[in-house]
Formats: C-alpha cells, structure tokens, sequence
C-alpha cells in the first residue's frame, strides 16, 4: 500500500467506526470526517512507521485513525466554545444540530477512540498521557484567554499540551510499531514535537491574517477571544482579556498586530523549529519516507490555510 492507499483506509476506519443507529450521532461524525483536513497527525504516524522499517502499514491504520479522530472531537468542541461556523470548509455541527448535539458527537468520537485503540495494549499509555495534555492545553487556554494572563511562556506551555502532544505522540507511536530504536523512536518524537509547536504558531498567524474562505474555517476567533501567538507576544503578564468589541477587524488592537513585528517573529520562530525538527531526522536511514517527513515539517510553516 502506498501513501494514499493508507490515508484512504484511515477514513474508511474513521467512517466505519462511527456507524451507530443513533442517527445524528452518525450523521454529525460523518459530516465532520468527509469534510476532510490536512490530516497531518494520521501522515505523521504512518511515515514515522515506514521511516523507521515498517513494512506493514496495516499496523498503524487504526492508530492514525484515533489520533485524527481525537483531533477532530476537540474541533467540535473548539467551534462549540468558540460559536465557530465554518470548519474544513462546511458549517459547523453546532450551527447545523446545535450545541447539545455537537457536544455529544465530540464526546462519541472521543469514546470510539477506545475501541479503535484496544489491541493496542501499552501504546494506550502513550496515547492517554497525549490526550490528558491535550486537554490541559485547552484548559490553560481558557484560564490564560478569560483571565487576560497569555504571556509567551504561557502560550509556549498551551500548545506544547494542546497541539504538540499529538504530533509527538502520533510519531513515537508509528515509530513504535514500525519496529525503531530506541534511538529513533525518541528522534521521531522529538520531531513530533517541534513541528507540531510550528504548526500551531502558523495556525495563530493564519487566524490573524486570513480570511474565513481561505481558511475554511472561521477566522478571526483567537484575538476576539484574547488567545494565539500575537496576542501572547504583544500582551504580557497582566494584559487586559480581548473584548469581542475591540476586536473587530479594524481594530486598534488588530492594526497594532498586524503593524508590529508579531507575525514575522511568529514565522521565524516556527522557522527555527521546523529546522531543529529536521536535524532530528538524521538519526533515521535515508529513504523516500525521510525525505516526505521533511517535507511534512516544511508543509507546517509554507501553508496558507
């Protein structure tokens, strides 16, 4: 099986698993998971896999398929507490069934996760330790967002939870059942790791930057909510929290984000960590799943949306 042949059996797993004769339970996770994504976690684990020896990538289909369906509960419940309506493209589930049913597809697509994971025996104690971080992060979030306390070291300790967890988790995990080292497995998730800490940093920017079309979701959310790379650069310790209000495009906050050196140094920064994640793939023999993780990690800090 090649690349695409995988990633198109960890949708039909992802499909598969959320058949239930609740109808809007069904109807709902499908309608988030054919909406599409980068799916970037799924990829992550399959070439750490494949860089390491795997030769079976049938082994790793249904860890990919967790981890991406993990994300995606965390979607759901991101556009719930963010009145989020666009996401991937399509309108949100709370806009469509509204914000009791979005939550409880969120909580279903958290609990297939369990029967997805279950042969898996010890890889579960990597992927619970990665799911509680992530709902840390989230949680940190909240507090630092409401309270008006996003600083930079705040903001570097929410996405190493919320977002870089996933990415190091989903590498090791490849790396795991692909059979590496000791070595490797530890490079792979350091790899993890630092493209995922870049790809929040451009997510933020983008969110600033981009408009709704482009990003296929609704933009704009973070700096009415007082959160993201900008905010916690420009902020510091003690910032008054964000108001809807003084948000608006337009803005004189807005015009301050966009008129300082906030978004360069945002990029540079996830420059940086692209480049220290690819040092670490040097610990692994090269072959064309190497060379696709490095152009994984130049996909985190290139893309537009």
């Amino acid at each position: 099986m090649n690349e695409e042949q995988v990633l198109r059996a960890v949708e039909h797993k992802m499909l598969s698993v959320v058949n239930s004769d609740v109808e809007v339970l069904r109807d709902a996770s499908r309608h988030i998971l054919e909406s599409g994504g980068k799916r970037m976690r799924p990829r992550l684990a399959l070439l750490a896999y494949e860089s390491v020896g795997g030769q079976n990538p049938e082994e790793v289909i249904s860890v990919a398929a967790a981890i991406e369906m993990v994300h995606t509960a965390t979607l759901v419940h991101d556009d719930i507490n963010d009145h989020g309506m666009i996401r991937r493209g399509r309108k949100t589930i709370n806009s469509i069934w509204g914000r009791t049913f979005a939550l409880l597809t969120g909580d279903f697509l958290f609990t297939k996760v369990y029967e997805l994971m279950a042969p898996y025996k010890d890889l579960n104690v990597i992927f619970a330790q990665m799911t509680v971080d992530l709902v840390e992060g989230e949680t940190l979030q909240a507090h630092a967002a409401k309270s008006g306390s996003l600083d930079r070291e705040t903001y570097t300790r929410i996405i190493a939870k919320k977002t870089a967890s996933l990415f190091a988790g989903a590498a090791k995990m490849g790396a795991i059942l692909g059979g590496g080292s000791p070595d490797q497995i530890e490079a792979l998730e350091q790899y993890g790791f630092s493209v995922g800490l870049a790809f929040q940093i451009i997510d933020d920017i983008l969110d600033l930057i981009a408009d709704s079309a482009t990003l296929g979701k609704t933009a704009g959310i973070d700096l009415t909510q007082g959160k993201g790379f900008a905010v916690a650069a420009a902020g510091g310790n003690g910032s008054t929290p964000v108001g809807v209000a003084e948000a608006e495009p337009g803005s004189d906050l807005k015009r301050k984000l966009l008129a300082g050196n906030y978004i360069e140094e945002g990029r540079n920064n996830a420059r940086q960590l692209v480049s220290l994640a690819e040092l670490r793939l040097s610990a692994l023999p090269e072959s064309p799943s190497r060379e696709a993780l490095r152009e994984l990690a130049q996909l985190a800090v290139e893309r537009e949306r």
